[in-house]
């Protein structure tokens, strides 16, 4: 018989009865108890606190600061009743304490008599704190204590911040009232500084007035001194121009007299002269220029010709049978040809080696040319302009003797000027001295009081002057400058969503460990009809996997539509889930396959030993060192996991991760109880008569 049938089988027998029929129900909706009805009594345990009975006890009796009332207690009554973090019932602190004992509340939260007076006294001359005082009893409830922790934490945070804005805002006001009067005492400041401002004014006109002409006459002495010094250089200076001009003169005139009378009576030989030179440098330049420019191909030619006559003179003279009688002169010519060649090639080179003195002789010889040209053009009237050039020359002479004479004058009477000078520049220096020492002390007063008024207008600006807008905001922000930005990446919306990858295995684990209670976890028509080891395994993990599928899908069902868990990946969640239930399924065979009625005594042991180490509530480094140890082996530790991942999101690595972890148990499993089938189709006294049953 094929493993499908023989696992139909095993369900088939369920619909034999009514009583099998309920059992194969019970099956179904057991995952129920232990998956929706845990998940829903935990949904959402914080959402509901305000039905939590606390006592509240205010016995402030208030207090005054700054001339206002100051009522921190009921301030903080009226808050917390608007927050409904709890139930709370104003009583007294007689009532909350027996309340609290007898377990009419959970918890007492009590304001001190003098709670608003230690909140005012902040601005006194002894300032203190205030304690909110919280009684509660672990013998009613240990968890709501330790809420009240948190919660209570939150209200002494924000207490104390009001009572800090309070405190703030007083000495904000405090700096208006300052920055009021150092306006004023700075404004008074002001007068007093523009009253000895204008004293000081006049004496530092005075003084500068003063200063200005003991400047003035100082620099008047100076520059007449200057001045005197000058015009001793210039008297000694236009003296030697007028002897050098005198000088110049006499050598001119005695030159003049000698060559005068010869340019006079040869000035056309001087200009036949200049263009005869003109026009032989023009010559010489030009023809030079032709025999740069000839002497190359001169020398060629000469070689060519000595060429001609070489082979003229071997052919009729050394290779002729009869000489021809005119060899000797050819001979010579031969001779006389060749010595041409050699002239012309030390001519050639000694044009190319001398090449740059050549350019420079042409050079020089158009030059020699152009000057040439220019005499013989004067020539005719330079009589005239040597004898214009004396003239000149004589009238220079004089004038350098007048100025001479002048300049000697002139320093004579700018001595007589440098002496009086020197006099008032000294008598207003004494007068000038005075006035600075008035203008000093005035400036130290202006100056103490420029300093008095400007510290009182800096001090001003320093102190703070905040309108009631700008206040509440420094307040706020001084009596709270640190707030926390939480930012949850995948976050679950309530208590049971976080508990959900917890409780959905264990249901499903406690649904296949029922589910062996009513089937077999070995065939027994297969065992005794010697079917193969690993078709019984199958035909008896099959039926629990359908089973378990079945379990998975209402479960999840209920959980989603009637109790509204919201999943990331739904899809994802609810195939992963079959997974599960197929791999408990499998280990739940093996282990009552292989160890009878003691392996369901290890099946409930080893669920206890995943719920302790899967970190299912607290994170599992939390717990002692022996539950981190076996936490990677057990596959519970995978699933919640995953579980988490998928419902509330997340990367799916773990996801991955926990298949990989589900198949290899499940193969396992399998694999052992196919070994245990094995065993079983073999009979021992122990199988006959066993020493425990279930």
């Amino acid at each position: 018989m094929r493993t499908p049938r023989l696992a139909a089988l095993e369900l088939r027998r369920f619909g034999r009865g009514k009583l099998p029929r309920a059992a194969l129900v019970a099956l179904l909706v057991l995952p129920l108890l232990y998956g929706a009805l845990y998940l829903w009594s935990f949904w959402d345990p914080y959402g509901r606190l305000d039905r939590i009975p606390v006592a509240l006890v205010n016995d402030d009796k208030g207090a005054t600061a700054g001339g206002k009332k100051v009522t921190a207690g009921d301030d903080l009554v009226a808050g917390l009743r608007d927050s409904r973090t709890f139930e709370w019932h104003e009583v007294s602190d007689a009532e909350a304490r027996r309340g609290v004992e007898d377990g009419t509340y959970y918890l007492s939260l009590t304001m001190p008599a003098d709670f608003s007076g230690r909140i005012a006294s902040s601005s006194g001359d002894s300032p203190g704190t205030s304690a909110l005082r919280v009684r509660t009893n672990d013998a009613n409830n240990y968890i709501v204590g330790q809420i009240s922790k948190t919660v209570f934490n939150e209200v002494r945070s924000a207490a104390s911040t009001k009572a800090s804005r309070t405190f703030l805002d007083r000495i904000f006001i405090s700096f208006s009232d300052i920055h009021g009067k150092t306006v004023t005492a700075a404004k008074g400041a002001d007068r007093l500084n523009g009253g000895i401002g204008k004293a000081e004014k006049g004496s530092k006109d005075l003084a500068a007035g003063l200063k200005d002409a003991k400047s003035g006459s100082g620099k008047l002495a100076k520059g007449l001194k200057k001045l005197n010094s000058g015009a001793g250089r210039l008297e000694d200076g236009s003296q030697g121009v007028a002897d050098g001009t005198q000088t110049l003169a006499n050598d001119v005139n005695g030159v003049y007299k000698q060559a005068g009378p010869f340019l006079k009576d040869n000035e056309k030989t001087i200009g036949d002269t200049a263009r005869l030179v003109a026009d032989s440098a023009k010559t010489v330049r030009h023809n030079l220029e032709v025999m740069v420019r000839l002497a190359p191909g001169a020398a060629k030619t000469a070689h060519a010709s000595s060429a001609v006559l070489d082979e003229v003179y071997h052919a009729r003279c050394e290779k002729a049978v009869i000489p021809d009688p005119a060899c000797p002169d050819l001979k010579k010519a031969r001779q006389a040809a060749a010595d041409v060649a050699t002239v012309a090639d030390d001519l050639n080179t000694l044009i190319a080696d001398q090449d740059g003195d050549l350019k420079t002789m042409r050079d020089n010889l158009g030059t020699l040319q152009k000057q040439a040209q220019a005499l013989a053009a004067r020539a005719p009237h330079l009589y005239e302009d040597v004898d214009d050039a004396v003239k000149k020359i004589n009238e220079l002479n004089d004038g350098a003797a007048e100025v001479a004479a002048g300049a000697k004058k002139l320093h004579a009477g700018i001595g007589t000027a440098g002496t009086g000078a020197a006099k008032l520049d000294k008598g207003i220096g004494t007068a000038e001295s005075g006035a600075q020492t008035l203008s000093g002390g005035m400036y130290k007063l202006v100056d103490g009081s420029g300093k008095l008024a400007g510290g009182l207008h800096d001090g001003a600006k320093k102190i703070p002057d905040y309108d009631k807008q700008d206040r509440d905001q420094r307040t706020g922000v001084m009596a709270d400058p640190v707030q926390l930005a939480s930012h949850d990446l995948h976050k679950a919306p309530n208590y049971g969503t976080g508990f959900a990858p917890y409780f959905i295995p264990l249901s499903l684990w406690v649904g296949a460990m029922v589910a062996y209670m009513l089937i077999p976890p070995l065939n027994r028509r297969a065992l005794a009809a010697g079917s193969p080891a690993w078709r019984i395994a199958l035909a008896g993990w099959l039926p629990v996997v359908a089973v378990g599928v079945l379990q998975t899908a209402a479960l999840m069902a209920v959980l989603h539509w009637a109790i509204g868990l919201q999943m990331a990946r739904a899809a994802g969640t609810v195939g992963f889930l079959f997974l599960v239930a197929a791999c408990f399924a499998a280990i739940v065979q093996w282990l009552n396959a292989r160890f009878g009625a003691a392996g369901r005594i290890l099946v409930l042991a080893l669920l206890m030993l995943q719920l302790t180490s899967a970190g299912g509530t607290y994170p599992v480094q939390t717990s002692p060192g022996f539950f981190n140890a076996i936490h990677p082996f057990l596959p519970m530790s995978y699933i919640v996991e995953a579980l988490r991942r998928l419902i509330t999101g997340g990367g799916l690595g773990p996801v991955w991760q926990a298949c990989g972890v589900l198949t290899a148990f499940t193969a396992g499993a399998v694999a052992l109880t196919a070994l245990a089938a094995r065993r079983r189709q073999v009979w021992t006294l122990d199988r006959l008569h066993p020493e425990l049953s279930l």
